[in-house]
């Protein structure tokens, strides 16, 4: 059985930055013994823990630049200037998974739900709810087989 680790993080107290979380709350995925589901602010280096014993990792995030209603693409272990003691890119996790473990790290991909507003205590705009269905839709569909 293949294990799916469905990541998603920003921070709910900034309006659309909350759609990496509410992806992965939302989406049938988390009903499935398959996939693990893990929520946070941000990505840290520490969660290169999460990484182990999975087949596949899908990070989840919102982005104010890319196309509506998300973006779906694959990405790869890469040394970046995230790598700090305070946040990390999903590429530099993936590149300390290899130093750490000394192998090639899991398949990964990065879904970019395109969001708008991002001030502090807003809600979630109208647009990027209808992008956060859309993204939904495309995961569980993607993914119903797990």
């Amino acid at each position: 059985m293949k294990h799916l680790l469905f990541f998603g993080y920003g921070n709910p107290g900034r309006g659309d930055d909350a759609l990496g979380p509410l992806c992965v709350e939302k989406t049938i995925l988390s009903d499935c013994k398959a996939v693990s589901c893990r929520i946070d602010m941000q990505l840290l280096v520490e969660h290169v823990t999460d990484l182990q014993d999975q087949d596949e990792i899908i990070f989840v995030d919102a982005d104010m630049r890319c196309v509506e209603p998300f973006e779906f693409s694959a990405i790869f272990a890469q040394k970046d200037d995230s790598y700090t003691s305070h946040a990390i890119t999903p590429a530099a996790l993936l590149y300390v998974y290899r130093l750490v473990y000394q192998r090639e790290p899991p398949a990964a991909f990065l879904l970019r739900i395109r969001g708008y507003d991002f001030a502090l205590g807003d809600r979630l705009s109208k647009k990027a709810a209808i992008n956060l269905e859309a993204a939904i839709q495309f995961i569980d569909r993607r993914y119903l087989h797990l």
